[in-house]
């Protein structure tokens, strides 16, 4: 244990965390996404894990040492609904209130079809895998910057 880190961060994810760069993309995913194989074509390579967290507790952790990106709009995303990309299930708003809380103020995530996230989670840094099992409870978030300190 280590003060001021949240307990959910393990040593092999605040590894990558601090290892991706400004602009790195990170995906968070639940239980059904493809996420061992989809990994290994990341830049990290290797899958990583925080089991037994819902995606929003996970987000929230992760949330909690990484700046989001403020130069661009897709800083998170969303994997979308088939056939009903503008729905937003609970575990999407759950993460969004999460997202909300660690930018503090309202910052909505855009919304990725399904094969176009599968594709881009190729070419982002690293995937965490969560013990999440509500459906679309994939997400990627975009590594902001921390400024100098004044």
């Amino acid at each position: 244990m280590l003060k001021g880190l949240d307990p959910r961060l393990n040593a092999e994810v605040l590894f990558a965390l601090r290892a991706m760069g400004h602009g790195d993309l990170l995906v968070i995913a639940d239980t059904n996404f493809p996420a061992d194989s989809i990994a290994r074509e990341t830049v990290y390579g290797d899958l990583l894990r925080m089991d037994n967290l819902t995606a929003a507790e996970a987000a929230e952790a992760i949330l909690s040492v990484l700046p989001l990106d403020t130069f661009v709009d897709d800083f998170a995303g969303r994997m979308e609904i088939v056939d009903s990309p503008n729905e937003i299930p609970p575990v999407q708003a759950e993460v969004q209130a999460a997202i909300d809380t660690a930018e503090g103020r309202s910052r909505p995530m855009v919304g990725i079809e399904r094969f176009d996230f599968y594709d881009r989670a190729k070419r982002a840094y690293a995937v965490i895998q969560t013990g999440e099992r509500r459906f679309y409870g994939c997400f990627m978030f975009r590594k902001g910057v921390i400024p100098p300190a004044s």
